[in-house]
């Protein structure tokens, strides 16, 4: 009968054959940041001229928060009067009405700029479309599915939606032409008492030539800026930016 080495069979099967070596999974920390990071740069990429605009308004208006009211206690000590806190400042007719005097005029600027773009034309300019041309954007065709709710209904409300955007520009005018008035009297009864006079009413106020010079001298400076670009954009460039013409493009195309 034969004998079997059952020492020499035994570490035979002891030996394990090695288990090929799988690639390491991603942790789900390293995973997760890689997705953030996905996200913030298409949010960045999607989003970045808003994001800048907003963060340039806050500072912006930081700005003039600080500034105004380190003016504003100037002017107290000029008066030998007790200078006030930030908060008391920023209940003050001296802020509110430097505030909506500027936002009424940028928002009276953009709003008449979207309406008169709609019917006028300004050969060679990038900003206006063209007088030659008679195909309209509206006539272009849409996947109605990815269309807005409001330009599906029809009738009344499509109509309204369609001048939306002049619609909320005249509101926004309008909240900051009101607030003008109502904090720009407040400062003005101030000042009136300071030198003894008696305070004048809101209506008062928006009939004078103080409340006009405050609002024209903004006008004035707002369409400027935007006959500027207008006029400009037929001879002037700036690659890249969809307010320019291509730099070939010759002056007389007009629409960027």
């Amino acid at each position: 009968m034969t004998k079997v080495n059952l020492r020499h069979d035994s570490s035979s099967r002891s030996k394990s054959t090695p288990s090929p070596k799988h690639p390491t999974s991603q942790s789900p920390q390293g995973e997760s940041r890689r997705q953030a990071q996905t996200t913030m740069g298409r949010l960045w990429r999607d989003n970045g001229l808003s994001i800048v605009l907003a963060t340039l308004f806050l500072l912006s208006f930081g700005g003039q928060t600080f500034s105004g009211w380190f003016h504003h206690n100037e002017e107290l000590q000029e008066h030998q009067q007790a200078p006030s806190g930030l908060l008391e400042y920023l209940r003050s007719g001296a802020f509110g009405e430097a505030v909506f005097e500027n936002w009424e005029s940028e928002f009276l600027q953009m709003g008449l700029y979207i309406l008169l773009t709609t019917f006028l034309f300004q050969r060679g300019s990038a900003e206006s479309k063209d007088p030659d041309e008679s195909t309209d954007k509206e006539s272009r065709p849409f996947d109605l599915e990815q269309s807005p709710l409001a330009a599906r209904k029809g009738g009344l409300v499509s109509i309204l939606y369609s001048h939306s955007l002049s619609i909320a520009f005249a509101v926004l005018f309008a909240i900051s032409f009101a607030g003008h008035a109502l904090w720009g009297v407040k400062a003005y009864n101030v000042e009136a008492i300071q030198h003894g006079q008696g305070a004048i009413s809101v209506w008062q106020y928006m009939i004078s030539s103080q409340f006009w010079f405050e609002s024209f001298q903004n006008w004035q400076s707002e369409f400027l800026s935007i006959l500027a670009i207008v006029v400009l954009s037929i001879w002037l460039r700036e690659k890249g930016s969809p307010e320019s013409k291509p730099v070939s493009a010759p002056h007389s195309n007009t629409g960027g």
